[in-house]
């Protein structure tokens, strides 16, 4: 980049459960700048966790949280042109980097699913990811597994 690096903004954390992560979330869930929407769409999807939840000693924030870390990658293979050649090269991630892409493969994976309304599909997956399945899960375990298969590629770290 030519200028200096844009500052992070701070985020307001939200009504309800005072979390900033929750947040974040919404506005990744968020279309057209509604996030009162957004918003009654993710507490609403967190109800019908409560209800469909098995273990009774989680909160379905809690288990909103399971299921996000368990969707979090934690390499990743990056392009890098070295000669003629592209080569796949894996890479540790950011933390941050890992929270966004968590957040954007359990919305994305949410919105393909079958059921009714936006929030009985963010709910059914959240409970899938947190039992470690699912569509976001599966994206992350190709994620690692590409990764491995690049492994020997690794020393062109850059």
């Amino acid at each position: 980049m030519r200028k200096r690096k844009a500052k992070k903004r701070p985020l307001l954390p939200d009504p309800k459960f005072n979390d900033q992560l929750v947040t974040r979330f919404v506005n990744n869930l968020m279309w057209d700048g509604k996030k009162s929407t957004a918003l009654k769409i993710f507490y609403e999807a967190l109800d019908i966790v409560e209800t469909k939840k098995q273990d009774n000693e989680k909160s379905s924030l809690e288990i909103w949280k399971d299921g996000l870390s368990n969707v979090m990658p934690h390499v990743e293979v990056r392009s890098r042109r070295i000669g003629g050649a592209t080569f796949q090269i894996p890479m540790q991630i950011r933390a941050d980097r890992k929270i966004s892409l968590a957040i954007k493969w359990l919305i994305s994976f949410a919105r393909k699913r079958n059921e009714k309304s936006m929030a009985q599909k963010l709910a059914a997956e959240i409970l899938a990811a947190e039992k470690e399945e699912g569509s976001a899960v599966k994206k992350k375990v190709d994620t690692h597994k590409m990764a491995e298969a690049n492994k020997a590629f690794s020393h062109f770290r850059f």
